[in-house]
């Protein structure tokens, strides 16, 4: 889902091929005790609580290693499974591009030819190529299927069978857009004509021939395990929490480790081959993969094509759960991959400023300053949600002064509709915050994880508002009741004979 992508990565056209394996040996300042510096001086100032980090070049890892714990207090190791989010479309799309090379599949024939249940409510569907699922241009869109909000399917089979009354914002071909389904598209079409659950296809084709023995694929948030859980950051402070209920199998499923990716990233700068020599892909089938599409300038095929703060040219992804992140980045110039698998959520982006700081140690250059301005942000909301309950609790003890000498008439009642304004603001926070992120769908669950102080502040008002409302609406009425008997007043009965 990641707005941060296109910020990280600046939209160029540029064909990006593989580079020979450089000479063997890192850069001087590029080795295990440089890496391990810079990691722990990042995490002593932001407090991120584990992180998994890779850094290859060429056919040579020359760190994969693993910090702090997770939230259940383990240590995180070179082999501790951790979410990858959208970096796991990188692995889709080798996926495809491996039956593409078995004669398998077409790259460009339309999806449908592949996958006879991918149906929509858009006679343009039939026209979707593989290729446009791969490099987002397919027309398919969050804002005519909304990928979150609506009801979560279980798996692949369910993904695509829930597209059959969606229609396209765009004619395939014409407009780039991020949209996972996409790629939930593409993995079914590996599992239907594969005759495997992509899991296993993966396990067996990717996985097991690069060596990534920690590396699997799930469907649901709920099927993370421990160890692939992660954080929100409140005043600096990690705060443990489940990952929202969401499904991700192709476009966010994956989970790998340090060692793993390391292994990965081997074979992307390798023509295709893992540390052992074995070749998963071609290297015109990698060289396929990396170069962007002509509509979008700078997507490729579950990559994207960018450059460095110091000019020179990337192929990377970032991955964004809502308490995990993850960036991978590739340097055709130099050889270098980086991975950093980080188990706090997107609205801090540690992965990918992680990786940042590992290409400026790379390039030799002035990593930028670490800061932590979110601590001060937490700060400043959670003092105003203090200061609103207690105006609230002022509101609710003044309410029979406010009542006295007023009347109910339509006006009165009228003045009383703003404190309704910040219960209508959190029963639709989500749409908000969809616009803001550029018509990206996001359900209301969501937002709590991205902004979780701004949340306390609102919900303190809106359960505020309503204690004064509350409190306003009852002494008007205790006040009409009593107008109403002054003016009618209660005859004395008969008395008893």
């Amino acid at each position: 889902m990641t707005v941060r992508l296109l910020t990280l990565i600046a939209a160029v056209t540029l064909a990006a091929s593989p580079a020979p394996a450089p000479p063997p040996g890192p850069p001087a300042g590029v080795d295990a005790p440089a890496v391990d510096a810079l990691v722990r001086g990042y995490r002593d100032a932001t407090g991120l609580p584990g992180v998994a980090v890779a850094v290859t070049r060429g056919t040579d890892v020359l760190h994969a290693a693993g910090y702090g714990h997770t939230p259940a207090g383990t240590p995180v190791t070179p082999h501790t499974p951790m979410a990858v989010a959208s970096v796991s479309k990188s692995f889709t799309a080798l996926a495809v591009m491996q039956l593409v090379e078995a004669g398998r599949v077409e790259l460009d024939g339309p999806v449908r030819r592949h996958l006879p249940d991918f149906t929509m409510a858009d006679p343009r569907a039939a026209t979707i190529t593989v290729r446009q699922l791969l490099d987002q241009t397919s027309g398919m869109s969050d804002r005519t299927f909304p990928a979150f909000s609506r009801r979560q399917p279980g798996s692949l089979r369910e993904a695509v069978a829930g597209m059959r009354t969606a229609r396209l914002a765009a004619a395939p071909g014409t407009r780039w857009e991020y949209h996972n389904p996409n790629f939930q598209v593409a993995a079914r079409l590996v599992e239907v004509v594969s005759g495997r659950t992509f899991d296993d296809y993966l396990r067996t084709y990717v996985f097991g021939p690069l060596g990534m023995t920690d590396s699997r694929t799930i469907d649901v948030a709920a099927e993370l395990p421990a160890s692939a859980h992660g954080h929100l950051m409140v005043l600096g402070a990690a705060v443990a929490l489940p990952e929202p209920p969401a499904f991700g199998n192709g476009s966010g499923g994956v989970l790998s480790s340090a060692h793993d990716m390391a292994a990965w990233l081997v074979a992307q700068g390798n023509r295709g081959r893992g540390p052992d020599g074995t070749s998963v892909v071609s290297p015109s089938g990698l060289a396929t993969l990396h170069r962007p599409s002509a509509v979008s300038g700078s997507y490729a095929l579950g990559w994207s094509v960018g450059r460095t703060a110091s000019g020179a040219p990337t192929i990377a992804h970032s991955g964004d759960l809502f308490t995990s992140t993850a960036y991978q980045a590739l340097l055709p110039a130099s050889g270098h991959g980086v991975a950093v698998m980080a188990n706090t959520g997107l609205s801090y982006g540690h992965a990918s400023a992680l990786a940042e700081r590992l290409v400026a140690l790379i390039e030799g250059t002035t990593p930028p300053p670490v800061g932590t301005p979110l601590v001060a942000i937490d700060a400043v909301l959670l003092l105003l949600a203090v200061a609103t309950a207690a105006l609230a609790g002022r509101g609710v003890l003044r309410s029979g002064r406010w009542a006295a000498g007023r009347a109910v008439r339509p006006w009165t009642l009228v003045r009383l509709l703003p404190l309704l304004a910040p219960l209508l603001l959190l029963a639709s926070i989500h749409r908000v915050v969809g616009v803001l992120y550029r018509g990206r769908d996001v359900a209301w669950i969501q937002v709590p994880y991205l902004y979780p102080t701004f949340m306390v502040l609102l919900g303190t008002a809106t359960l505020g508002c309503a204690a004064v409302l509350g409190a306003r609406l009852l002494r008007l009425g205790r006040r009409e009741r009593a107008r109403r008997r002054a003016s009618f007043p209660v005859r004395p009965g008969r008395p008893a004979r």
